[in-house]
């Protein structure tokens, strides 16, 4: 996932998942005055889902969502429309994508990636002269 090849990226994660938590992929524009870089943000709905239900990793090339609730024994259902479902997301990153961080607020999980802007790198190369 870059910003690139955005939309030939977004079309291979929907044929490879199977639409469960549903989520966004957003472009946020950097602030040139103060220097913040254009990111990309993944918002998956996770309602439900505490901090210790989730986990966030970076596999090679891929960032993995994963979440998984205990069920508990304790409670006697009339109607479970909310089942304690498991799930596994896989979003392929581009090459230099890193990943800001991710928060988890009123049952939305976002993730922040950034490509950061390459070093331009300078080299003074001596040249020699035969005697």
């Amino acid at each position: 996932m870059g910003f690139d090849s955005m939309e030939k990226t977004l079309e291979r994660i929907a044929k490879a998942n199977d639409g469960y938590p549903p989520y966004n992929i957003e472009r946020i524009h950097g602030d040139g005055t103060a220097g913040s870089p254009e990111r990309l943000r993944i918002t998956l709905a996770v309602a439900g889902f505490s901090e210790d239900d989730l986990d966030v990793t970076t596999e090679e090339n891929q960032l993995v969502i994963r979440g998984r609730q205990i069920e508990t024994g304790e409670r006697d259902y009339l109607h479970r429309g909310i089942a304690a479902r498991q799930f596994q997301r896989t979003f392929v990153l581009a090459d230099g994508m890193q990943v800001l961080g991710a928060e988890l607020r009123n049952g939305l999980l976002s993730v922040d990636l950034v490509r950061p802007e390459p070093v331009k790198m300078v080299k003074k190369i001596n040249i020699s002269v035969p005697e």
